[in-house]
């Protein structure tokens, strides 16, 4: 069996215990987790995205922070900032709620790019800088944004360079009706992550991201890799495609999926399976493929379909 896996299987079921027939999304923010990456989820309302980055937190008793983006938000609303003492009669730095483990930034399209712009660092570079001081963020630190893909009045889509930061975008879905007879019957008295208890610490994701970082990725799928991604540069449908960012990421994820698996070495089926998630943000389409119907989704499938299996 390979090195870790009794542990994540374990995270993976106790996250169950409140998120009903979702494993697939569980197992994608699992990933996110394991290669310091960030997540963004879209979604309609009430399909269970606050609950997910919560049971993760209390699974892996780290510290939670949520922030609703509204219009009126501030970048030292997010990061924190300099507050005069008056005992003192001189500036001190107060943390920001970024200053956490998992951070939930909720609705993130519904603020303004200003206060959007103020994750950036945070998310690349783990890191606040204010005033020329510097702030190194806790470890590990993951960012699970929120958008609702119906209302588009009164939001701000994310810049480029900001969705560029998402390792993987991930999609809950309306749950099938026993699973919503499940679910409702189960919050009748209280809600399960109420009662949820951790399965594994920080320490023990530290050591796990570590072990992912070695994991064995052939020349074969590096070259597939970054042949599937460099297709979109070039592709009629795609006026912007996907950057070497979007090559490392979508090898990180794989070597973490592969772990999951059950396995210490990456194969073209990981490679297959990733590839929507890790593509699909950062992709931006001619205006005449969206005119035909066409979707980041299915430009994905063509890739696959056209691009040589190593």
């Amino acid at each position: 069996m390979v090195k870790y896996l009794e542990d994540l299987n374990a995270l993976i079921s106790n996250i169950e215990k409140v998120i009903v027939g979702k494993t697939e999304a569980i197992r994608f923010l699992i990933v996110g987790l394991l290669t310091n990456g960030h997540v963004l989820i879209e979604d309609v309302p009430g399909t269970g995205k606050t609950m997910l980055s919560l049971a993760l937190a209390k699974s892996i008793k780290a510290d939670f922070k949520r922030i609703q983006f509204t219009p009126d938000l501030l970048p030292s609303d997010v990061t924190g900032g300099h507050v005069y003492n008056n005992k003192t009669g001189e500036f001190d730095f107060k943390k920001g709620p970024v200053f956490t483990n998992i951070l939930l930034a909720d609705e993130i399209n519904r603020t303004t790019p200003r206060t959007q712009s103020a994750l950036l660092e945070c998310m690349q570079e783990y890191k606040v800088t204010l005033d020329g001081k510097t702030f190194d963020l806790t470890q590990p630190f993951m960012v699970i944004a929120t958008e609702n893909p119906i209302e588009f009045q009164g939001t701000y889509p994310l810049p480029e360079a900001q969705i560029d930061r998402f390792l993987i975008k991930i999609s809950m879905g309306y749950l099938s009706l026993e699973e919503e007879v499940k679910v409702i019957s189960g919050q009748k008295l209280s809600h399960p992550v109420d009662k949820l208890s951790a399965v594994t610490d920080l320490e023990k994701i530290i050591k796990i991201q570590e072990y992912i970082a070695g994991i064995e990725v052939s020349k074969h799928i590096l070259d597939y890799i970054v042949t599937l991604v460099s297709s979109t540069r070039k592709h009629d449908d795609i006026k912007l495609g996907a950057s070497a960012r979007a090559s490392i990421a979508l090898m990180k994820a794989c070597c973490a999926w592969a772990v999951l698996e059950g396995r210490d070495y990456v194969i073209p089926e990981d490679v297959v399976k990733l590839l929507p998630g890790a593509l699909k943000h950062r992709l931006i389409l001619h205006p005449r493929a969206s005119i035909a119907g066409k979707s980041p989704e299915q430009i994905t499938a063509d890739l696959v379909r056209t691009v040589p299996v190593p």
